[in-house]
């Protein structure tokens, strides 16, 4: 048994040593993962990524049972998505200036979709594959949210490395195709 999942069951078992204990052996991964989803936000962010990983933190550790170091990082890379996608709703909600419309400078040009709504459509796709192919969304969980590598997320997910890239294809078209057809925000 690693030191992580140890400490994962002491802290769930309500120790807070166990839980003090953990975040450092944990932290630089997090953050990795933290830092990587904010690098495709767009910039002037309110969170940042040390603030992403304490708040994915605190909703993981002593709320549920892990059983191993890829479940904890599977969890954070979901704590790390619901996060950015509460993030993403706050930002479009009237009070926060969601019900402006942006002037484009050069009328001609055509704009790319701001990233926030680019999330929240990746978000509402990825809920529809899970309900279609649960294996193929936590794959996509994974290796998007939490950053893993191909061969990283098969071995979590206890797949060939084969199976993954075959996974990660479909689901990356599935999504693609999805994300199109979806209905315009407004």
């Amino acid at each position: 048994m690693t030191d992580v999942t140890r400490l994962l069951e002491a802290a769930h078992r309500g120790d807070k040593q166990a839980a003090a204990a953990l975040l450092p052996l944990v932290y630089a991964e997090l953050r990795r993962l933290a830092a990587a989803k904010l690098a495709h936000e767009k910039p002037g962010q309110t969170l940042d990524a040390t603030a992403l990983v304490h708040e994915a933190y605190l909703r993981l550790v002593g709320d549920q049972q892990f059983e191993g170091r890829s479940h904890f990082f599977a969890a954070a890379a979901e704590a790390i998505r619901r996060i950015l996608v509460e993030q993403a709703r706050r930002k479009q909600a009237a009070r926060h200036g969601g019900l402006r419309k942006r002037e484009a400078l050069d009328p001609d040009r055509l704009t790319a979709p701001a990233p926030d709504e680019e999330l929240l459509a990746l978000h509402e796709a990825l809920d529809r594959l899970a309900e279609q192919q649960p294996e193929k969304a936590e794959l996509v969980k994974l290796r998007y949210f939490a950053g893993l590598t191909a061969d990283q997320a098969a071995a979590a997910l206890g797949i060939s490395p084969s199976t993954a890239d075959r996974h990660w294809a479909y689901a990356r078209a599935w999504l693609r195709r999805a994300m199109s057809d979806a209905p315009p925000r407004v």
